[in-house]
């Protein structure tokens, strides 16, 4: 039980939503307390996800000083990959950052921890 808790936390830390640490552990026993083994297996399912949030927190990282195609033109280079704030019309916000969207070659990963 302690385990599960200190995983509730710290995933809720990194701000993953409780429905997605509730179906993460469901997936483990219930009758028994889980053991390396049943933890490996939750990891290894969540790896690809993980990998992803932190590809998008690098991307955010390295890309804020540039457009993210908010629609600001503050930057240059807004001008050359969002002119006129063309990506407006796909929603608000930083479009080029957003999960699942690609826009002039640059594909963001998609993930559900978003």
């Amino acid at each position: 039980m302690l385990r599960r808790l200190a995983f509730i936390r710290a995933s809720q830390s990194l701000g993953i939503p409780l429905t997605e640490i509730g179906e993460a552990l469901s997936t483990l026993p219930q009758q028994r307390t889980p053991n390396e083994a049943d933890w490996t297996l939750l990891a290894e399912g969540w790896r690809e996800v993980l990998d992803a949030r932190i590809a998008l927190l690098e991307r955010l990282r390295d890309d804020l000083t540039s457009c993210i195609g908010c629609g600001c033109l503050s930057f240059e280079r807004c001008k050359i990959v969002n002119p006129a704030d063309r990506l407006s019309v796909e929603g608000p916000g930083a479009r080029r950052l957003m999960p699942g969207t690609t826009h002039a070659g640059y594909d963001a990963p998609k993930t559900k921890l978003s």
